[in-house]
């Protein structure tokens, strides 16, 4: 779908007795601030010690363009470097200024590649962590264990806020899915790739092509709303029409969420990608920390989905997609054009889960060719725990698995969590198999 934290060690200098002549070395003072012109881009990033403590000294060759010079970490933890070419740059850590104790994790890349753009500010993660240091001198990784065990009234608030914004963004994603199942009957496994060509196409339009952010979300969205409406187009009226069944139908779905996601991966690559490059501002509201693209993220979602069900309960599209939902032969003998409001809901499901991939992909600082893949069953947890083919169901579903996901892992390590929403599920449905918001049907 994912974030490497910046970190590192702080350089031990001066230890021992210095001669009454030597010249002591003045501690370093915090890196000169790179700003960005017409002209003018910087890379830039934090290092800190795994306590959390900024590092200090820590060497960083960088080579590409007409550059190639060396870049040390300030008192502050931070180095910044000005560049005048846009293009790829070599960012090697010096792992010798990394001192006793600590040490490059391994699955940091060293050298790291990053692409350089003018007017902007690229950051890039090296994780540094604990290390045990032999007889001969060399450090190896010590092994890690998940220390975000134990409960704590201010680690409750912060996985129950962080509930709260992956079941905003998880929302979006499946109340189209939702609806696409009321209005069809499909159940669209190829959805979480609508999640991921969102996230790809932001990064494309933000990073690769250098448009605004806000521009380049805006136009994700609109490329993903226009391959709901071309696939409804070219794939699901035709086969409607020649009567294919629902499961048939699920079966093309697989198929072509296998085709999307090794397209994504050969085009794109299998690494994680940034959307934006710019180190996390980070907002303390009391106990809980947030990232500002985590505020401005959940502001949208809440927007976007009030929105929507403003659309589906108070204007006349939004009540003929509840008839053809309900009932989609009485509809049509109403006089509804079926058709017309499949064709829409497509657009507008491909749309959320666009706009849901780009959200994702800023909170998650990253994503993937697997994105959409990881938070498929989330989703179809979410719709069938809320009812299946309901939105307002959906969005119910939705924030429960958000909150269990994450309120989990105050007691269980991993991703077990997921496993955990998926038991809560199990669990409710056989109290109420219909979901929360579904209604019980006669069978027989």
């Amino acid at each position: 779908m994912i974030t490497m934290a910046i970190t590192a060690v702080l350089l031990l200098v001066g230890l021992g007795t210095t001669p009454a002549f030597a010249t002591t070395t003045p501690p370093p003072t915090a890196a000169a601030a790179c700003a960005t012109s017409d002209t003018t881009g910087c890379l830039q990033g934090t290092i800190k010690l795994p306590s959390g403590d900024p590092a200090v000294g820590i060497k960083l060759e960088i080579k590409g363009g007409d550059l190639d010079t060396v870049a040390t970490t300030g008192s502050d933890g931070k180095w910044s470097q000005a560049i005048t070419v846009a293009g790829p740059y070599t960012i090697n850590l010096d792992t010798s200024s990394i001192p006793d104790g600590a040490v490059l994790d391994s699955a940091a890349k060293n050298p790291a590649t990053v692409n350089g753009a003018l007017k902007k500010n690229v950051g890039f993660v090296f994780k540094i962590v604990g290390g045990t240091t032999a007889d001969d001198g060399t450090t190896t990784q010590t092994p890690t264990t998940d220390v975000s065990t134990g409960v704590s009234f201010e680690r409750f608030l912060q996985q129950l806020v962080s509930g709260i914004r992956l079941g905003l963004l998880l929302a979006l994603a499946a109340v189209g899915l939702s609806l696409i199942f009321g209005t069809t009957g499909l159940s669209n496994f190829a959805h979480g790739e609508q999640v991921t060509l969102g996230g790809l196409l932001a990064y494309l339009f933000a990073n690769v092509l250098g448009l605004n952010l806000i521009l380049a979300a805006v136009i994700s969205v609109a490329i993903c709303a226009a391959t709901g409406y071309f696939q409804d187009a070219a794939i699901w009226k035709p086969l409607r029409r020649r009567g294919l069944g629902t499961t048939q139908l699920m079966i093309v779905t697989i198929g072509l969420s296998i085709a999307l996601q090794y397209a994504f991966q050969y085009f794109l690559g299998a690494s994680t990608v940034r959307i934006d490059m710019a180190n996390p501002v980070t907002v303390q509201l009391g106990p809980v920390a947030l990232s500002q693209q985590s505020l401005v993220s959940m502001a949208i979602a809440i927007v976007v989905i009030a929105l929507v069900g403003f659309v589906l309960v108070k204007t006349r599209i939004g009540r003929a997609t509840r008839a053809v939902s309900d009932n989609p032969s009485l509809a049509a003998a109403s006089g509804i054009d079926v058709d017309r409001i499949i064709r829409l809901v497509w657009t507008s499901a491909t749309a959320l889960a666009g706009l849901s991939g780009v959200l994702l992909g800023l909170v998650l600082n990253g994503v993937n060719w697997q994105t959409g893949l990881q938070l498929l069953l989330l989703m179809f947890a979410a719709i069938t725990l809320g009812g299946l083919g309901t939105a307002f169901g959906a969005l119910a579903g939705a924030m429960i698995i958000g909150l269990v996901v994450e309120l989990t892992n105050l007691v269980l390590p991993g991703d077990f969590k997921y496993a955990t929403a998926l038991v809560i599920l199990i669990l409710v449905l056989l109290v109420r198999p219909q979901g929360i918001f579904g209604r019980r049907e006669r069978i027989g």
